[in-house]
């Protein structure tokens, strides 16, 4: 049965679309190995690209058998959601140091360790990133739209603040904004070039600052834990400013997504009112499969012709929820945006990491399903 007050509705043909996922899939077992025979040096690089390319092939295939309308590569050629194009900006390297982030699950706690970057030169885009990675998959999707999913802008500010930037190179913190912006548009002008229609900004930050703690990080960074979110929104917009007509971006935001554990919690309060009505994107992952994520109050602030994707179905554990309580949380969200704005999808990637969240592939696909089925009952 439709949701609550749903009416019949056709399903959309531009993205975001009623059913969605945020990108990221669990590794399969031969590509896991191939990653390891490479790290090892016992196979060659044009070795694993091959295990990479018959493995995206099949996970293109699956997407678009459960019903998807969009596919992406599952990110099986990275190891992190974001470092692994962040690097590839002119002007940032790798860091000696590491940097350490805390998690947190119900059963504890861990640590995710990666290397820091540090911006010691102009930031510039030598060549569009992930392009090659696009291409694949797009010739791949028969029947469903390619998407890319990068990093937002934001985050390559937000993983070391101020302190990571070299003020011999940036003086002042306008420059960087500008060059990573200008490096951004190219970016994506580039993607459009190649036939990309779909992209997504992945932000964990815009989510993050929500939670009281993170604020109390981003000041010790010297930012600015009260205006940080604008500046943020504002350069995401100046990165979009110049994409083409028929390219549909969204964003998505998650509190962190690390082996089934998280980063930071809140609602999206301290955030709503200038993302939602000022952040020039056409749709809104937004994470909402507990309480981490606050109620729907928030969504008062979204304005006619943005989408909701709510990530109701969690990546963080194999449990499948039901239909009945899915749309029940639909229903609720429609108190606060109407129904026709809003679409549905898993609340973060299956594998934000190498490493994956702990379920099984099947879990994995049977969500992916249940979530294609949802969407066709409430939306039509």
């Amino acid at each position: 049965m439709p949701a609550k007050g749903a009416s019949a509705m056709s399903a959309r043909l531009r993205p975001p679309y009623r059913a969605d996922h945020v990108g990221s899939l669990l590794r399969p077992p031969e590509l896991l190995e191939a990653r390891a025979e490479f790290a090892a040096g016992r196979i060659p690089a044009d070795r694993l690209r091959e295990v990479e390319d018959d493995a995206i092939r099949t996970v293109v295939r699956k997407q678009e058998e459960v019903g998807l309308q969009t596919a992406t590569d599952g990110e099986f050629r990275r190891t992190s959601w974001h470092m692994d194009y962040i690097y590839r900006l002119g002007g940032v390297h790798r860091a000696e140091e590491q940097l350490t982030v805390k998690f947190r699950n119900a059963a504890g706690g861990l640590e995710f360790t990666s290397a820091a970057l540090r911006v010691d030169g102009r930031i510039t885009l030598p060549e569009p990133i992930f392009a090659d990675d696009f291409t694949f998959v797009k010739d791949e999707a028969s029947t469903a739209t390619a998407k890319l999913t990068i990093p937002s802008p934001s985050m390559v500010h937000y993983r070391g603040g101020r302190a990571a930037i070299d003020p011999s190179v940036y003086p002042e913190l306008d420059e960087f904004w500008a060059d990573l912006s200008a490096a951004y548009a190219e970016q994506v002008r580039a993607l459009g070039a190649l036939g990309c229609t779909y992209l997504q900004l992945d932000d964990t930050s815009l989510a993050y600052l929500n939670d009281p703690a993170q604020r109390e990080m981003m000041a010790a960074q010297g930012g600015d834990p009260l205006h940080q979110h604008e500046r943020y929104i504002a350069q995401i917009n100046a990165s979009l400013a110049g994409r083409p007509d028929g390219m549909a971006v969204t964003t998505h935001m998650c509190r962190g997504n690390f082996r089934s554990s998280w980063a930071a919690e809140g609602g999206y309060d301290f955030v709503a009112e200038a993302l939602f009505t000022q952040l020039d994107v056409d749709g809104f992952f937004l994470e909402y499969d507990d309480e981490r994520s606050g109620d729907f109050s928030p969504l008062r602030f979204v304005p006619p012709g943005k989408q909701v994707v709510l990530g109701l179905v969690t990546t963080k554990r194999g449990v499948l929820e039901t239909k009945d309580e899915l749309k029940r949380r639909i229903d609720e969200a429609a108190k606060f945006v109407p129904l026709a704005q809003l679409c549905l999808s898993p609340q973060c990637g299956f594998s934000s990491t190498v490493e994956g969240n702990t379920l099984t592939h099947d879990e994995q696909w049977a969500k992916l399903r249940l979530i294609v089925e949802v969407a066709s009952e409430v939306w039509g």
